[in-house]
């Protein structure tokens, strides 16, 4: 009698996998190559692909998702090419997931559990791998029944298990459940512990710098024009997810003036939600920068489906972002958004870039390739050196010319005007100093943030003693 086969993993590592979908009408995917992305998902898994099968019908079918005939030809194509797994480019229910693995015999994977499995393994820090699992536990939870066919009892009336397992004994899957759910809320408990911490630091940050956030498309090249703009080591490579923690570092701007330029995780079509729902925290950065980075690699065909995919999990994001701080009785600027059209360098037409130009008039076509330190800004890489530009006069605001005068203590204001405005002028008087200087109405409004308060023509007298302006 053969044993019941155990569901206990959904590793596809070195495992021959079949790929299959059910192309709905207006299904979102690359029609230049339809298994493109969950092919490059599969393989980042570790999987061998050995073949592809694709069925198109209006709605799909509730018990097997693909038709039963589909299902049939899916189990001979899995025996004809030696395949152990099928991975679905869709969320497939418990029960369908259970009624193909039940007909074809096959381990069934469906896109969420692949991408899970990716980040599973991407994730290095303690909060990732926390993220990680618990978006495991919550995807796994509802789905123990059909993951699981071993229910018989543990131990049965009489049996020998000793105090506290006599009577009708208790099924593994009630246990599974347990165990789940105390693992969800030890999760939960110490990934909020981890993620309060990360929210007081990105609210003291922005309090202190103007904050820019890089967002985009998985393997877009957000990481390689991190590294390019600071000296933030990040790790770039041509796979997806390569970035799974966000990174921040300071990005000089030139001139005395630095922002703080963060990396963040890559987003990707039907990305699970409770991948995000984990990953909220580490996506606080780009929601609460005041400026979004959003890079499209324009070099791609699914360039459109790819800008479409990041363009509605920002906007959910920054939606949720707003009824969060309106909740709490807080106020919210959703972030100033530039788009950048990356490896336009690479495009073979320039009639393609006029294209995008056309859709995102305001895009900054951009190669994000590092240049040799010392090179002048007219000769930086395509794009960069108007990208420079645009954050700078973000970050400065309106430039005015003021008179300003503080004493001497002052040390940290003097510091900022210094190095962040263009000092026309300075005297001395005593203990304090005076400057006409040329400053950024953002660097003014954080001299006030730091304790000055500075009178600009046409506003209300905010001046205490020892400052003065005109």
């Amino acid at each position: 009698m053969p044993q019941p086969r155990e569901r206990t993993t959904i590793e596809v590592a070195a495992e021959r996998a079949v790929l299959a979908a059910l192309r709905l009408p207006g299904s979102v995917y690359d029609k230049t190559d339809p298994f493109g992305e969950l092919r490059a998902l599969a393989e980042q898994a570790g999987a061998q692909i050995v073949g592809e099968l694709t069925q198109n019908l209006p709605k799909p079918v509730s018990a097997t998702y693909i038709g039963s005939g589909k299902v049939a030809e899916l189990k001979a194509l899995c025996e004809t090419l030696g395949a152990s797994t099928i991975i679905f480019d869709h969320d497939l229910s418990p029960k369908q997931i259970a009624n193909i693995e039940k007909e074809t015999e096959k381990k069934v994977i469906d896109r969420s559990e692949l991408i899970l499995d990716i980040f599973a393994s991407r994730a290095t820090t303690r909060e990732a791998q926390l993220q990680v699992e618990l978006a495991q536990v919550e995807y796994t939870l509802p789905r123990l029944r059909a993951m699981w066919s071993h229910l018989e009892r543990i131990v049965g009336v009489g049996g020998i298990g000793g105090i506290g397992t006599r009577g009708p004994g208790e099924q593994q899957l009630e246990i599974d459940r347990r165990l789940a759910q105390s693992k969800r809320l030890d999760l939960v408990r110490e990934l909020e512990m981890i993620q309060a911490r990360k929210r007081r630091e990105v609210k003291a940050r922005k309090a202190e710098h103007f904050t820019v956030g890089l967002v985009g498309y998985t393997n877009a090249g957000k990481s390689t024009l991190f590294n390019t703009m600071t000296a933030g080591g990040a790790y770039a490579d041509n796979r997806l997810f390569a970035t799974l923690m966000t990174r921040t570092r300071e990005w000089d701007l030139g001139g005395g003036l630095a922002v703080m330029l963060s990396d963040t995780v890559g987003f990707v079509r039907d990305l699970p939600h409770n991948l995000i729902a984990s990953f909220k925290a580490t996506l606080d950065e780009a929601v609460h920068a005041d400026v979004l980075l959003i890079v499209l690699d324009v070099a791609d065909p699914a360039a459109e489906m790819q800008y479409n995919a990041v363009k509605g999990t920002l906007d959910e994001l920054l939606a949720e972002a707003q009824k969060e701080a309106a909740r709490d009785g807080e106020s919210y600027t959703p972030p100033k958004r530039i788009v950048l059209l990356n490896k336009a360098d690479r495009l073979k037409d320039n009639s393609e870039l006029l294209i995008w130009q056309q859709k995102i008039p305001d895009a900054i076509p951009l190669c994000a390739l590092p240049s040799p330190p010392g090179t002048p800004p007219e000769r930086l890489p395509m794009g960069q050196g108007e990208l420079i530009a645009q954050i700078r006069d973000h970050a400065q605001g309106q430039v005015e010319e003021l008179e300003i005068s503080l004493p001497f203590k002052q040390a940290k204001a003097i510091h900022l005007i210094e190095t962040q405005g263009q000092v026309v002028d300075r005297t001395y008087d005593g203990d304090s100093v005076t400057f006409r200087v040329k400053i950024g109405r953002r660097q003014v409004e954080q001299l006030r943030a730091g304790g000055a308060r500075i009178k600009v023509a046409g506003e209300v007298e905010r001046e205490p003693e020892g400052w003065r302006a005109r």
